[in-house]
Parts: C-alpha cells; sequence; structure tokens
C-alpha cells in the first residue's frame, strides 16, 4: 500500500498507524493472517485483503 493510499484513508493532520519494520506482525482481527503493523499496535488490525474489504462494505452500505 502506498502512502498515498494511507493517507487518503486518515483524518487530514493525524498520523496513520506505524507499519512495522519486520516481524514480528500483529495477527488479523478477522483471519488470523498477519498484517503490516507491529506487534506492538494498539487497536483493531486488519491485513490487506480484510482492510479493503471492510471498506466496500463500508462504501456500499451508506
Amino acid at each position: 500500500m502506498s502512502d498515498e493510499e494511507r493517507d487518503s484513508r486518515t483524518i487530514a493532520g493525524t498520523p496513520g498507524p506505524r507499519t512495522a519494520d519486520g516481524p514480528p506482525y500483529a495477527e488479523c482481527v478477522l483471519c488470523r493472517e498477519p498484517t503490516e503493523y507491529p506487534e506492538s499496535y494498539r487497536g483493531v488490525t486488519l491485513c490487506p485483503v480484510c482492510e479493503w474489504q471492510e471498506a466496500q462494505r463500508t462504501a456500499c452500505s451508506g
């Protein structure tokens, strides 16, 4: 995911979650696959696939 894509999903002026430089990676809360976030990241972590699916569900629900 590019920085431009990540910036478009965050609130302007608010830093997004930091991506991990390497293992250990946090598990996705939906499918348990590794995410791009460090294990120490607090909050809901989704893998890129689940993140994309969640964005589609949110976009179509309105």
